[in-house]
């Protein structure tokens, strides 16, 4: 990797956007003389600027805004999409925007780090403005001098004219954003947790703006606390608004989740192809993770989330994420992934396989009580019905099988009661949840319009039961000891009932064995 080039001494013209602090001035070795700078400006070609059509999503951007737009009449609506985050010293994580800002603007992948999108209000509605950092000109020392959004460093930018044709969306410079900032009242709403030094910002101009009206009224004592705590209560409700905007998804939406979950399949058959070496490698879930990865930067823009590649006992670790373990002959392999398309929409799918391609007798009823849990719940699936109801569906079978198999002190009926619970040992987590631009979407949407709400189509959620008998548990007999088992599908509901969209990857024990044997032969 490069040197950060942020100058040793200052320019004589100060960039248009100044780096963020990093220890990188002592070893820094980029030229600041006169003649460099007048040289390294000359002598380009010019760009063109031909402008692209409106992109597929930007007519589906532009119904959410109005979908929000309506629900927050004279609101001022302040959506940052993030900025970078340290990795370490001068290294940074790859930048991805907030869902809430792609969700209004359409901009995915591409979206660039520090952008701003806000809503304001009209006497009909709100107008729509994206503020961004526009590219440098090469007569600036950002060009070259720096390495967070300098050309020179991570190559072309897009301009604002290109930005605005592609988003069909009004694009305004990123310094024009500060009079927005400057002006916000107690009808000022902004997405707190995305960038802290907006929020902060907007936060102080809401304050002081509070207080001079409140100083006019001759209520300066109590009127700064009040319209905080409005600004703060107002931010709430917008959170939670732009969360419920995603609960049924449009047919943009959908199109995307099902390249997700293609690709995902792709991701897991790249996998099982690999297993010889993956068996080999005193770290075969570091190898199941890279593969999988690897299938996922081809195919899309990245994982939607850590993968779980857990091997043996791993499997009975809900999160295993460190991935460092061996996979031996004979243990089933737990693994838990999907891909993220350029648009931000993830797949979510596990599926769990024997490493040797056959499953034993208890690695088989285990497994197949889990695919009849997730059977089950599907089952039941349509608009109408309760959200709960999908887990209380899965449940039922868990705890059936569990009491069958003598690991119970009371019936499956008496575990099931809400004072009780017992099965739940072996599967604390829940059974579904909303999936589209993040892993676990719509996280902020009520509890009355999620897990008490009431499917409609268009929704998509996971249905992902799992049973785990750690290495340890005394209640388990031993032959079950060490044996994690999760099945999980992306589902979509539909008008009549549901659809698994995740239905093509290889589900029974059959099935899953006979996947196997054709791809190793």
């Amino acid at each position: 990797m490069a040197d950060s080039a942020i100058p040793a001494s200052a320019p004589a013209t100060a960039p248009e956007a100044t780096p963020k602090p990093r220890a990188t001035e002592n070893r820094s070795t980029t030229p600041v003389s006169t003649q460099f700078r007048d040289y390294i400006a000359s002598g380009w070609a010019e760009r063109e600027e031909a402008l692209p059509q409106a992109r597929e999503q930007a007519a589906y951007a532009a119904e959410r805004r109005a979908r929000i737009s309506a629900l927050f009449p004279g609101k001022r609506l302040v959506l940052p999409a993030g900025g970078l985050k340290q990795r370490s010293n001068d290294t940074d994580f790859p930048f991805r925007a907030h869902s809430a800002f792609v969700h209004l603007t359409g901009w995915g992948a591409d979206s660039e780090p520090g952008s701003m999108l806000v809503l304001e209000p009209t006497a009909d509605g709100h107008e729509a403005t994206l503020y961004f950092r526009e590219r440098a000109g090469r007569d600036s020392d950002e060009f070259y001098a720096n390495p967070e959004i300098g050309e020179f460093w991570i190559g072309p930018r897009p301009s604002l004219a290109q930005v605005a044709a592609d988003l069909a969306l009004p694009a305004k410079g990123i310094a024009d954003a500060d009079a927005v900032i400057a002006a916000a009242d107690a009808d000022t709403l902004v997405v707190r947790e995305t960038d802290r030094g907006i929020t902060d910002r907007i936060d102080e101009a809401r304050a002081a703006a509070g207080a001079a009206a409140s100083a006019a009224d001759s209520a300066a004592d109590s009127a700064e606390g009040e319209v905080a705590a409005t600004g703060t209560e107002g931010d709430a409700e917008l959170a939670r608004a732009l969360s419920e905007l995603r609960l049924v998804k449009d047919a943009y939406e959908l199109a995307e989740l099902r390249r997700a979950v293609d690709a995902t399949a792709r991701g897991f058959e790249d996998v099982l192809r690999d297993m010889p070496r993956i068996l080999a490698h005193e770290r075969g879930e570091r190898l199941v993770e890279g593969v999988f990865n690897g299938r996922a930067r081809a195919d899309g823009n990245a994982v939607g989330y850590d993968t779980i590649a857990a091997s043996g006992p791993h499997a009975c670790i809900l999160h295993w994420t460190r991935n460092d373990g061996a996979v031996a002959d004979g243990d089933l392999i737990l693994l838990d992934a999907g891909v993220e398309v350029e648009s931000y929409y993830t797949a979510d799918i596990t599926r769990t396989l024997p490493t040797n391609g056959r499953f034993s007798d208890v690695q088989r009823d285990v497994y197949e009580a889990v695919r009849e849990a997730a059977d089950a719940a599907f089952a039941i699936v349509r608009p109408g019905i309760r959200f709960r109801e999908v887990h209380a569906a899965a449940m039922a079978v868990i705890a059936r099988r569990v009491a069958e198999w003598g690991m119970l002190p009371v019936s499956a009926e008496e575990a099931l009661q809400p004072e009780n619970q017992h099965h739940r040992r072996y599967m604390v987590h829940g059974t579904s949840h909303h999936l589209g631009l993040d892993v676990h979407d719509c996280a902020q949407a009520r509890r009355d319009l999620y897990i008490d709400g009431v499917l409609e189509a268009g929704m998509v959620f996971t249905i992902e039961p799992g049973l785990y008998f750690q290495p340890d548990d005394l209640t388990v007999p031993e032959q079950f000891r060490g044996i994690g088992v999760r099945i999980e599908d992306d589902i979509l509901v539909t008008p009549e009932g549901a659809e698994n969209l995740s239905i093509g990857i290889p589900r029974t024990a059959d099935d899953v064995e006979a996947w196997i044997a054709g791809l190793s032969s």
